[in-house]
């Protein structure tokens, strides 16, 4: 079973088809984790804020059978918003 770890993720408006939520998250770049791939985590703290905001979570990489890998962090799971000037800190 997969650990969690702390992965800083933004939000975006999907434009892609396949998921019906307009605000998704991804990991950024300079991370272990391929900026492509979704992160499920809270839909509250995706539309609480403005599309493009960073946050720092806890998470793991899953997939469900037959699918594309993903990011999962639980719905209720505590989260903070990232400044910009601590983005090199934490994934440096």
């Amino acid at each position: 079973m997969s650990s969690y770890k702390d992965v800083v993720i933004e939000t975006y408006i999907n434009t892609k088809g396949g998921s019906s939520k307009s605000i998704r998250a991804r990991p950024i770049a300079g991370q272990s984790f391929d900026t492509s791939m979704n992160v499920e985590c809270s839909s509250k703290m995706r539309k609480s804020y403005p599309v493009g905001t960073r946050f720092l979570i806890q998470a793991k990489i899953s997939e469900r059978e037959g699918g594309t890998p993903f990011l999962y962090a639980y719905y209720n799971a505590p989260y903070r918003i990232v400044a910009e000037r601590e983005i090199e800190e934490l994934i440096g």
